[in-house]
């Protein structure tokens, strides 16, 4: 199984006791406030599936966080390929998840820099991308935080329905260069 350490935090493949705690954050309104619909539990265990799947295939992905000794899941962190055509695709997003017992910790941000790192070191990825709707400002904040570029244009997310005032998203990029100089300036 994938495992990484950060300094509070393992980022690892999934377990099946994974599951259940994922469709408790997939079900919470608070957190999928920014997504179209919170998940029914057939709908995130499909969705932990096809996670999970994708690490077995390439290595990588959204992985599952746990904070040792405190926390066996808090929900996940990682890079992503999208599955669904993006103004800029082809493209690989950091992205994360986390149970909101588990927001304003740092949590999102030193897994994601984690991620960051691996896509630029292990993977050579030349640039990686974050989104999310104009609404979003925690997650706003945390692409903020690890440094990444707010690209001024928007986007109509193509999977959030034209009726919803989520549909309108921001993009945020880092190069391998600018993290490099982040890294090492």
């Amino acid at each position: 199984m994938t495992r990484h350490k950060t300094k509070r935090l393992i980022l690892r493949g999934w377990k099946p006791s994974d599951y259940a705690p994922l469709a408790r954050i997939n079900a919470d309104p608070d957190v999928m406030r920014y997504f179209y619909a919170p998940l029914s539990k057939a709908e995130s265990d499909a969705n932990a599936d096809a996670i999970n799947a994708l690490i077995e295939e390439r290595g990588w992905g959204f992985w599952a966080v746990e904070i040792p000794g405190v926390a066996p899941f808090i929900g996940f962190v990682g890079l992503h390929v999208p599955i669904v055509k993006l103004p800029f695709s082809p493209c690989v997003e950091v992205g994360w998840r986390l149970d909101k017992q588990f927001w304003g910790h740092g949590y999102a941000t030193e897994a994601a820099r984690f991620a960051l790192n691996y896509g630029f070191t292990e993977l050579d990825l030349d640039e990686i991308v974050a989104f999310t709707a104009i609404e979003n400002s925690p997650s706003q904040a945390v692409m903020k935080r690890l440094g990444m570029a707010y690209n001024s244009e928007t986007f109509e997310h193509p999977s959030v329905p034209r009726n919803s005032s989520l549909r309108k998203h921001v993009l945020y990029r880092m190069t391998r260069e600018d993290w490099r100089a982040k890294q090492y300036g």
